[in-house]
């Protein structure tokens, strides 16, 4: 089965709201094997409405609202459903009562204007909300069949469940659709594709499996979606292309499917019973902030420090001071120095540091963009430069994310170093 979102709501159309509901429902619809072809968004205008219905109907098997369900006059989902219809509304008394019960119950009184959420297009059926008190709406037409679900998130989310996918459900035996998502770091999402170009030409004649590429916050995701009658075959599709991706991208592979880069470092760093600490200047906290989000850090993460001024570098993180006057806070040399004194002082097993420019402006001769990673290990230490894209808060996360990067990759070499 094929199926269209449709969210309704100018307040999208401004930007003033985000669309997380289409996120949702493509989750949740994929689990259950139904394919999502289009995603739209329109206006509080019945007649759009109603067009993007009828449009919708055209390519899809169901189409799938939320939004526009509720009693002010700018709610004209019901309005436009009767239109796409060619039917009238009207007022389905039982759902009415249920209305002033409800207002009944917790001692209030029901606003005449909310009456209108008993309205229905002529052949609709109702569908109860059991987590607030707009109904939702089924409506079958020529082309197919239509959902109403409210724009409310909580409530969106438990009408799909208890009534759309049952329903979508008894319509056909759905196929399984089954994505496996690998985690990379440290390469750009185009030098991810173009390592990944010939087994997508060899995947794109059957397309199944297909590999798709998402990039975000430093990061590229590698997803692989199968199609089969089971859950298992589409596993079985997926797993010889999951090797060759693997194979072709090498150690930026970091993880897969749920896992986040501080969570791996943080297993790392327990499998070596080893420590860390960092110390930072452009990204202000930030690297540590990353490390503490993940569940059980206080075993491995130590603390840091947040050494922004020149001074500080040297006060709390241990640089000599003819080192700074030499080189400048950003520097190779004061990375490692940083890396180095933190470790030290808080008593890691490992030091990492950062300092460059988050731009806008250059700083001592360096442009936007300059980052130096310093990290100091049980053994031996090592720097590495970036020249990062973007504005001040991308440099930002971007070096955060590199120097989490350079610390796996430290951890996952082969050779152990002992705990300290």
């Amino acid at each position: 089965m094929r199926v269209e979102l449709l969210a309704i709501g100018t307040e999208l159309l401004l930007g003033d709201l985000t669309n997380t509901n289409a996120a949702w429902l493509g989750r949740r619809l994929a689990e259950i094997g139904v394919d999502v072809t289009t995603s739209v968004v329109v206006g509080d205008n019945a007649a759009r409405i109603a067009e993007a219905v009828s449009a919708g109907l055209g390519r899809a098997d169901a189409v799938l609202c939320t939004g526009g369900l509720g009693p002010t006059q700018d709610d004209l989902t019901r309005l436009g459903l009767a239109s796409a219809a060619g039917v009238a509304l009207f007022r389905d008394e039982r759902l009415a009562d249920e209305l002033r019960g409800r207002y009944a119950a917790l001692g209030r009184v029901m606003p005449e204007m909310n009456l209108s959420q008993a309205d229905l297009p002529t052949g609709a059926t109702a569908l109860p909300n059991a987590a607030g008190t707009a109904p939702g709406v089924r409506l079958e037409l020529l082309g197919g069949v239509v959902y109403a679900l409210p724009g409310v998130p909580h409530e969106m989310e438990a009408m799909f469940l208890a009534s759309v996918r049952p329903d979508l459900l008894s319509r056909g035996q759905p196929a399984a659709i089954v994505s496996r998502t690998l985690r990379t770091v440290g390469r750009y999402e185009s030098a991810v594709a173009e390592l990944l170009g010939d087994l997508d030409r060899e995947l794109e004649p059957a397309g199944n499996p297909t590999l798709a590429y998402l990039a975000g916050g430093g990061q590229v995701r590698v997803r692989i979606t199968a199609k089969a009658g089971t859950r298992e075959e589409a596993q079985r599709l997926i797993a010889p292309v999951e090797i060759r991706v693997r194979a072709a991208l090498g150690d930026a592979v970091y993880g897969a499917d749920d896992d986040t880069l501080e969570g791996v470092v943080h297993a790392a760093l327990r499998g070596r019973a080893a420590t860390v600490a960092v110390a930072e200047s452009l990204t202000g906290g930030l690297l540590g902030a990353l490390l503490t989000d993940a569940p059980g850090a206080s075993q491995t993460f130590r603390g840091g420090f947040i050494v922004y001024a020149t001074d500080l570098k040297a006060g709390l993180a241990g640089v000599p001071q003819p080192l700074l006057d030499a080189h400048g806070p950003v520097s190779p040399q004061v990375a490692a120095a940083m890396a180095a004194g933190v470790r030290d002082r808080l008593s890691a097993t490992y030091g990492l540091a950062l300092t460059g420019v988050a731009g806008p402006d250059p700083q001592d001769g360096r442009p936007p963009g300059t980052v130096y990673i310093g990290l100091a290990g049980p053994e031996a230490g090592e720097v590495r430069e970036l020249r990062l894209p973007g504005d001040r808060a991308r440099v930002r996360r971007y070096a955060a994310i590199a120097a989490l990067d350079l610390l796996r990759r430290e951890l996952t070499r082969p050779a152990a170093h002992p705990g300290r």
